[in-house]
C-alpha cells in the first residue's frame, strides 16, 4: 500500500546557503561533518561552504567518487567518528548526498552495508539513530536532497537502492546560485535525470495523485527551461527552474520509478565504466516509454499534451530529439556498454527495487530487447 509523504524542510533561493548555521545551531548539531567531492574543492564551491560555517568546528570528507561506492562510505565514517562529528552536511550532486546518507547509516548503526540495502529487506533495520542530515545540491539532477533514497555501489559490484524516511534530510537547501556555470554537458546529463525521474514516476501504477501532479508540474518547468540552462549557465531563471523540476522528481518519485532506473542502475554497477547516472536515463528513456505505452492508457496522451508532441505515439522520439538537442550520446555503445555485459546488466535489473514498480512487468527478454534497441 503506498504511503503518501511531503517530505521535508526546503530552503529554496538565491543566496540561502547563508541559513546554514543558523539552521545547524537550532538543530543541536555542534560539528558537522562535510561529505563532498574533490571537483567541488577545486572549483572553490567547497570554499564557500567552509567560509559559510563561519568558526563552528567541522570536518571534510572530499573524496566521494562519480557512482558512490560502499569503500568511500566506510572511509567517509571512519573520519566521521575519528572526529566526533554529530551531523552531516551532504554537499553536491546526488553522489555526494547518496555518499551521505550511507555514513548516516554506518556511523550510527551494526554491520555491514549491504545489511541495509532495500532487495536485502534492510529498509527496515534503518532506524531513527541515523546521523542527521543536511543537503545542499549543486547541481540539478537526482533530487536526493528531498529524497529518502541512497544509490551505492557495494563491494560485490552491485548498485543496491537503501531506502528509509529515516534518510531524508532534516532540512535541503536548494540555492540555484551554487549552479551557475555548471558545465553544458553535466547541465545537459543531470537535467534530463530530472526530467526522465518526472516521467517514470508518473506513468508507475501507484495510487498517489498527488506525486502524478507534482511530476508534471517539475517535468513542464525542466523541458521549458533544460536548453536555455545548457546554452547559458549564467541564466539564473533557467538554472533556478532546472533545480525545481530536480526537487519536484525526487519528491514525486516516492510513487515509485521503473525500468529505466532498474536498467541505469544495473548499468551503473558496471566495473570501470564510471557512467553516469543521468545520461544513462536520458539514453534509456525513449526506449522504455516505448515498451510501457501499451500499459499506461491515457497517461501517454497526457504526456503527449504536456511536452507538446503531436500524437502518443510521437512521446518516446520526442525524448529522443531532445537528446540530441543536447548533444547527448547517440547510444550506450558511444559510452562504452558492450553487449557482452548484457547478460549481466539483465541479472541485476531483474532484481533491482525498481523493476517491479514499472508499468509493464518485463522479463529478461523484454530487458535484452531495449538495451538493443538504446545501443
Amino acid at each position: 500500500m503506498p504511503e503518501i509523504r511531503y517530505i521535508t524542510r526546503v530552503q529554496f533561493d538565491f543566496g540561502s546557503l547563508s541559513l546554514l548555521p543558523g539552521e545547524l545551531v537550532a538543530a543541536g548539531v555542534t560539528k558537522p561533518f562535510v561529505v563532498t567531492d574533490a571537483g567541488l574543492r577545486a572549483a572553490g564551491l567547497l570554499d564557500r561552504l567552509i567560509a559559510t560555517l563561519g568558526a563552528l568546528p567541522h570536518a571534510v570528507f572530499d573524496q566521494t567518487p562519480g557512482n558512490p561506492t560502499e569503500a568511500a562510505v566506510m572511509a567517509a565514517t571512519a573520519l566521521y567518528r575519528q572526529q566526533a562529528c554529530d551531523g552531516l552536511i551532504a554537499f553536491g550532486g546526488g553522489s555526494s548526498i547518496d555518499c551521505a546518507k550511507g555514513v548516516a547509516i554506518m556511523a550510527t548503526h551494526p554491520g555491514r552495508l549491504v545489511d541495509y540495502a532495500t532487495i536485502e529487506g534492510g529498509s527496515s533495520k534503518i532506524t531513527a539513530r541515523a546521523a542527521p542530515l543536511f543537503a545542499i545540491p549543486t547541481t540539478a539532477g537526482t533530487g536526493s536532497e528531498v529524497a529518502r533514497g541512497s544509490i551505492l555501489i557495494v563491494a560485490d559490484g552491485r548498485k543496491l537502492g537503501f531506502h528509509s524516511w529515516h534518510l531524508v534530510p532534516r532540512l535541503a537547501i536548494l540555492d540555484p546560485e551554487l549552479t551557475l556555470g555548471l558545465p553544458a554537458g553535466l547541465t545537459a546529463a543531470t537535467g534530463m535525470d530530472a526530467i526522465a525521474h518526472c516521467v517514470e514516476t508518473y506513468l508507475a501504477p501507484a495510487f498517489n495523485p498527488p506525486a502524478e501532479g507534482i511530476a508534471l508540474d517539475g517535468l513542464a518547468r525542466g523541458l521549458a527551461h533544460i536548453e536555455r540552462a545548457f546554452k547559458d549557465g549564467s541564466d539564473r531563471e533557467a538554472r533556478r527552474q532546472m533545480m525545481s523540476a530536480s526537487m519536484q522528481g525526487a519528491m514525486a518519485f516516492q510513487k515509485g520509478l521503473g525500468c529505466v532506473h532498474s536498467l541505469s542502475h544495473a548499468l551503473g554497477g558496471l566495473p570501470g565504466r564510471h557512467l553516469h547516472h543521468g545520461t544513462l536515463n536520458a539514453l534509456l528513456l525513449p526506449t522504455v516509454l516505448r515498451f510501457n505505452a501499451p500499459a499506461v492508457g491515457s497517461k501517454m496522451d497526457r504526456l503527449a499534451r504536456e511536452i507538446g508532441a503531436p500524437s502518443a505515439a510521437a512521446v518516446p522520439q520526442a525524448f529522443a530529439d531532445l537528446n540530441a538537442a543536447l548533444c547527448m550520446p547517440a547510444g550506450l555503445d558511444a559510452i562504452g556498454v558492450e553487449r557482452s555485459d548484457f547478460d549481466g546488466v539483465i541479472s541485476n535489473a531483474l532484481r533491482d527495487h525498481c523493476h517491479a514498480t514499472n508499468p509493464r512487468l518485463a522479463s529478461a527478454e523484454d530487458y535484452r530487447l531495449m538495451l538493443e534497441e538504446a545501443f
